[in-house]
């Protein structure tokens, strides 16, 4: 497994993970300040979550490496059978 396929998959589950990490510990305000969304959260603490997304992207980017270059499963023979 080569460098650029190791960035497109950290890439592409980096913003899988961000996605399912965004909602976590929103809290919308009681009453909504004039000109905001009432569903704008009071403090979306951004860099905790790219920090948190950044961290589980990199997690699951070292699985599917280990599991890619073990080959405890291999796509090479899944992809023979197609």
């Amino acid at each position: 497994m080569g460098t650029p396929t190791l960035v497109a998959i950290f890439f592409t589950t980096w913003w899988t993970v961000l996605f399912a990490v965004l909602p976590w510990g929103v809290r919308t305000p009681e009453q909504a300040e004039a000109g905001h969304a009432e569903s704008a959260p009071v403090r979306p603490r951004l860099m905790l979550k790219f920090a948190v997304t950044t961290v589980l992207a990199l997690v699951i980017t070292a699985v599917i490496y280990f599991i890619g270059e073990s080959g405890l499963i291999s796509f090479r023979e899944m992809a023979k059978g197609i």
